[in-house]
């Protein structure tokens, strides 16, 4: 919830949690069960379509999911937020959401799951013997940002099959465990889940790294419970115990009191033991500690000036300069205004790409906007647009669309500032599709260790698909094996906002959209790099 400031207005907001998990879905598979995924999209006054915001984890071979990935979404109480659940069978390694096998969605509010303890929705789909639910329970999240890392191992476990009972001398397990929190209405919620360690009774997970309001809110005193299960391909994981602790507990770190024997609930057989063995409770900030304690935003704008844009001189053109702002100039103006707080001296570099310059005619799919030899800066949004307005009847509209070289420029300079005093802003504003698309990933993949945002606004009305697949919110981007260090990637496509009559709300909602994962990616970069604010170490 919003600091209290008193003498002040602010909307009546809170982070909420979302916990998920489905019942008698239907079974596609013919071999085995499906494997069910839960995408979820939400629909506000401000937007005119369905826009994913969670994509949970694939389970194998489930017909009753239990989903580990949490949805976080604002509730605003003066706003009918619409969501949807969307349920698939998960038949391919593809982002795309048509390559898998549709079991069923569901619709309601935000405001309707709030209000009930958990909520359960009947799914909905093209089959006719369709049938499933989805159960959805909500929590509102303290504002605590600290993090907790475990790490425990296992002794002596010992699960409950055939072979063990026979062939107790070669039976081990394939053991994960399950931590699960007491919710308000007394019900547990699972957390998280570890990897499997293959065929040992005595395993080692890898370390645990969770936000201690998921796991416990800010209660210390709060139930956990944490189950280990023998792990089998077809779903059917047999317990092989569990033991209940409270932060507080864990907090002692490893010893006797953290050495937890693994009880069967129903025999009180005890099962072998697990033991906590690394324990570490850590700060965390948040953007406003970074920025407020000395990091700079340096934010870039690149333009596409291909010839898909059409002739500046045809009104239709996307380029086409009149006494009302073009789709470009509302970008720019838009996200600009916002991003020129933050930074301290109100220069920005701006770059064009894909067209034919001057003198010489020769094509550039990296140029200084203002066409100046050994100098980019414009002075404040205003100085971009009066440099915007020169370049368009200077240059030549031509293509290719290549995003490659603009993000390797600014990468260049992120490179070199590693230390948490700069991040990196690549605003690119474009009406099309991407030539270099391969060269593109490779460039963000790189790009994503370092302190660097991309914002890519589409103008216009061309198929954006691709874009989509840069933007990795729910699945990294990956290429030939190497995958996205973090999401750095926010595209958004500028006609989901041309339809609000107001322009001051379009600008406000277009900047807002644009904008809002900025943050969260400058924290995470900073956490990466274990950077603490400078005036709070």
């Amino acid at each position: 919830m919003a600091a209290f400031k008193p003498g002040s207005s602010t909307e009546p907001t809170s982070e909420i949690e979302l916990t998920l998990s489905c019942r008698n879905l239907l079974d596609c598979d013919v071999f085995s069960k499906s494997d069910p995924m839960c995408v979820v999209f939400m629909k506000t006054p401000e937007t005119t379509k369905w826009v994913e915001i969670c994509r949970t984890e694939c389970i194998n071979n489930s017909l009753n999911p239990n989903f580990v990935t949490k949805v976080h979404v604002l509730y605003r109480f003066e706003v009918q937020q619409l969501i949807k659940f969307e349920v698939y069978d998960v038949d391919s390694n593809l982002h795309d959401l048509k390559s898998q096998d549709f079991l069923g969605s569901c619709e309601t509010t935000l405001g309707h799951i709030v209000s009930s303890v958990t909520l359960t929705l009947p799914l909905k789909g093209v089959k006719s013997n369709n049938k499933g639910q989805v159960i959805v329970k909500a929590e509102e999240l303290p504002a605590c940002h600290d993090e907790v890392t475990l790490q425990f191992n296992g002794k002596d476990l010992e699960h409950s099959d055939w072979v063990s009972k026979f062939f107790s001398w070669i039976a081990k397990a394939y053991p994960f465990l399950e931590l699960f929190k007491v919710g308000e209405d007394g019900q547990y919620q699972l957390v998280f889940r570890t990897e499997v360690v293959n065929w040992t009774n005595n395993p080692s997970w890898k370390p645990i790294t969770l936000p201690v309001r998921s796991l416990c809110g800010t209660d210390f005193d709060r139930d956990i419970k944490v189950v280990c299960y023998h792990f089998k391909y077809n779903g059917n994981h047999s317990l092989i115990g569990e033991f209940h602790v409270t932060m507080n507990q864990l907090k002692r770190g490893p010893g006797p009191e953290n050495d937890h024997k693994c009880v069967k609930p129903k025999s009180s057989k005890i099962c072998g033991s697990i033991r906590l063995n690394h324990f570490e409770l850590k700060k965390t900030f948040t953007f406003l500690d970074y920025i407020m304690n000395g990091t700079q935003i340096n934010c870039t704008v690149a333009i596409d000036f291909t010839a898909s844009n059409g002739d500046p001189k045809d009104p239709n053109s996307l380029h086409y300069l009149s006494n009302r702002p073009n789709q470009y100039e509302q970008a720019l103006l838009a996200v600009g205004d916002i991003i020129q707080d933050y930074d301290s001296d109100k220069v920005f570099p701006a770059l064009g790409f894909g067209a034919r310059i001057p003198p010489h005619g020769e094509v550039s799919h990296e140029f200084f906007l203002n066409l100046q030899a050994s100098d980019p800066y414009c002075a404040g949004i205003e100085g971009v647009i009066n440099a915007y307005h020169h370049c368009i009847r200077s240059v030549q509209l031509f293509g290719p669309t290549n995003f490659s070289p603009v993000i390797n420029h600014v990468a260049k300079f992120a490179q070199a500032y590693q230390d948490g005093t700069q991040y990196f802003i690549l605003l690119i504003i474009t009406d099309g599709v991407i030539t270099d698309m391969f060269h593109t990933k490779q460039a963000i993949i790189k790009a994503s260790t370092l302190p660097l945002s991309i914002i890519i606004v589409g103008v216009g009305n061309a198929d954006f698909q691709s874009m989509e697949e840069l933007d990795g919110d729910t699945v990294k981007l990956e290429v030939n094996g190497v995958r996205a260090a973090r999401d750095i990637v926010q595209f958004v496509p500028f006609k989901n906002f041309q339809q609000i009559e107001n322009p001051m709300n379009a600008k406000s909602y277009l900047a807002r959209e644009v904008l809002a994962e900025i943050p969260a990616q400058l924290v995470g970069y900073m956490k990466s790099r274990n950077i603490v604010p400078e005036n709070l170490h």
